[in-house]
């Protein structure tokens, strides 16, 4: 049965890192045609949309998120036919496309940061940008970049004298945009119609939290991860500023525009929707970026960061579902991306391990045994949640992190930034693995690949588990058809009491049917209550009668 619900409610979204997905010219790195040639792959994943990482024109400081030109694709990737191409083909496969928007920083390489450079202090061209005069041999402030060091960098004037500083709360190439700037707002309100104009259902906005500044740049030597804060009411001045909300009720009503929410033929089928990445917390503060004239989706970072305890995932699940129902919006789900260890491995670790950015050889080594089951489990439990949810390329395959990448071949300007202090996030980002027995295993058709892929990819490639019934993809394809059977995308959440470390709710569907989750989180087996059959087990050895520990089933009731 399909839901009436708008898509974006309950839509499950997969996100594709272009450099990563797969590479038609054989030139290593990912681009459009290949990721073009692999859609019917999704498709017949049960998947609703595409979400595409950056693909425009950058030097690829930081794999792409540092754009020089918003309105055209890298020629790594292809050109904008190729982009036209993937929306075409995408669309006649029933998948939307959502692209990244990137409005915190452009490029150095950017045209209007290069006129800065060029006009000086005081320019028109300057004020787009955040420069400031530094005190002497020091910046304007302490802020640091969430990559590492300083988050100033001074310029050197036409005179060769040192000049002004100018801030990036990334990497150096990285130069954040002026949001005061009326310039600025008015340029990127145009890219959304250029991309809107050719088709895209809709974006995923890059550090969404970040773009105003609290007026005078004060100092903060607090962490940089509005997660980790102690005091989660005293904000850092860079981010999740009050400003930022006028931006998104502009940029919501552009793409209301394209399909009128008061018009008499509105068709929620068509909405195009903005999911918001703004680390913020707590869930009360993140709920104000989806009121009903912002964003129509925010990740759910509190989850993801939850740890493997039923108590701890309890909680969060239930202080997000209350303010995001407060605000009437949905809750959207996320356990993996392009900037985290893969869920598969981070579970592996022992439970209350703090998040690590990047694992090495040297680390502590995920139990990739256990890690696997969690992460069965886990997305058994994500994907019985009410709301929409994101899965990232690879995870339905079971992929794990790269744990053992050699450091000459990092490319995470954070790894540089922190003389190897902070690893970064390449484990994450390596090509996928589609054919055992091909070259690159089925990436391309030459063998090369930006990041080298880890042995293990071999036996989880997804020529190795289509129909296989106990295999990875074919649970995801198991969840993804019932979850939409039973609509459960759309239904309501109510808690059961199932006992110590056991984690257990039961969602009423847009169909009327209700499925129960069941998770145990213990170390003991746990029976299948009384009156309910298993639907869907993420223990391949599931008997039906008994639930093992780090497993989850769902159920549906028979008396």
């Amino acid at each position: 049965m399909t839901s009436s619900a708008p898509w974006w409610r309950e839509a499950v979204i997969y996100q594709i890192y272009p450099r990563s997905w797969a590479d038609a010219d054989g030139d290593g790195v990912g681009d459009l045609p290949g990721i073009t040639a692999r859609l019917p792959y999704l498709a017949d994943l049960g998947v609703d949309a595409v979400w595409l990482s950056p693909f425009y024109v950058s030097p690829q400081a930081d794999a792409g998120y540092d754009v020089a030109d918003y309105r055209d694709i890298d020629p790594v990737f292809g050109a904008l036919s190729d982009a036209d191409a993937l929306i075409a083909r995408a669309h006649e496969l029933g998948l939307r496309v959502i692209v990244d928007l990137v409005p915190n920083h452009t490029s150095d390489e950017h045209a209007w940061f290069r006129a800065a450079l060029a006009a000086g202090p005081g320019s028109p061209e300057r004020d787009r940008y955040i420069f400031r005069d530094g005190s002497g041999d020091e910046p304007p402030n302490n802020w640091s970049s969430v990559f590492g060091g300083s988050a100033w960098t001074r310029v050197t004037d036409s005179d060769g004298s040192p000049g002004q500083w100018y801030l990036h709360l990334f990497d150096v190439k990285q130069p954040d945009l002026n949001w005061e700037n009326p310039q600025v707002r008015s340029e990127f309100e145009d890219i959304l119609r250029f991309w809107l104009d050719r088709g895209v259902d809709g974006f995923r906005v890059d550090v969404a939290h970040g773009l105003v500044k609290a007026q005078g740049l004060p100092d903060w030597s607090g962490p940089m991860n509005m997660l980790d804060l102690p005091d989660p009411t005293q904000r850092p001045p860079m981010w999740d500023q009050d400003g930022v909300h006028e931006i998104y009720r502009s940029w919501r009503a552009i793409l209301d525009s394209y399909n009128p929410p008061s018009a008499a033929d509105h068709d929620p089928s068509r909405d195009r929707a903005m999911c918001a990445e703004a680390w913020v917390d707590p869930p009360e503060r993140l709920a104000r970026y989806v009121r009903p004239d912002e964003f129509h989706q925010a990740f759910n970072f509190d989850y993801l960061n939850a740890p493997w305890q039923a108590d701890s995932l309890r909680a969060t699940i239930t202080a997000s579902l209350a303010a995001d129902d407060a605000v009437g919006a949905p809750t959207t789900w996320v356990l993996s991306n392009h900037d985290v260890v893969r869920h598969v491995s981070r579970l592996g670790l022992p439970v209350g391990t703090p998040r690590p950015n990047g694992i090495g050889a040297e680390d502590t080594q995920p139990d990739q045994e256990v890690g696997a089951r969690r992460a069965r489990a886990a997305t058994t439990i994500m994907l019985a949640l009410p709301g929409g949810a994101y899965i990232y390329q690879g995870e339905e395959l079971g992929l794990p992190e790269h744990t053992a990448l050699p450091d000459e071949v990092r490319q995470d300007p954070t790894f540089a930034r922190t003389a190897g202090a902070e690893l970064g996030r390449d484990g994450c980002r390596i090509p996928m693995a589609w054919e055992k027995d091909s070259p690159a295993y089925g990436f391309n058709d030459t063998g090369n690949t930006w990041l080298p892929q880890p042995a293990e990819f071999a036996d989880l490639a997804a020529d190795q588990q289509v129909g296989v019934t106990d295999s990875s993809l074919e649970l995801y394809r198991t969840l993804l058809t019932t979850r939409r059977d039973r609509g459960i995308g759309s239904g309501t959440l109510s808690w059961v009491d199932a006992g110590a470390d056991v984690l257990s709710f039961t969602v009423r569907g847009a169909t009327g049917e209700q499925t129960t989750l069941l998770a145990n989180l213990s170390a003991e087996p746990v029976n299948v209550p009384p009156g309910h059959q298993v639907l869907v087990d993420s223990d391949p050895a599931g008997d039906g009668a008994r639930v093992a520990p780090d497993t989850a089933v769902w159920l549906r009731r028979t008396s």
